[in-house]
């Protein structure tokens, strides 16, 4: 198949056919990752974003945690404290 770069605001696009996306099994906002190797634009699909949370975050850590106080200033705005 044949397609034709095209301006698409300050870049350059191409439009992927409908039937290629089903059978890659992709949807439209799918998330990708573009490489240029050897002359060619690779397109693969990027691995999936893993929700994580403040435990996974900590996972491992051996320090000790001492929790302080910040002080932010005074309201600058229209903060209801």
């Amino acid at each position: 198949m044949t397609a034709t770069i095209q301006k698409w605001g300050n870049s350059q696009g191409i439009r992927i056919p409908k039937s290629f996306l089903e059978e890659l099994k992709w949807s439209d906002r799918e998330d990708i990752i573009m490489t240029v190797e050897g002359g060619r634009i690779i397109i693969e699909r990027a691995a999936p974003s893993k929700n994580v949370n403040i435990v996974d975050l900590f996972e491992g850590y051996t320090g000790e945690y001492k929790p302080e106080e910040f002080d932010w200033g005074d309201p600058a705005g229209g903060e209801a404290w």
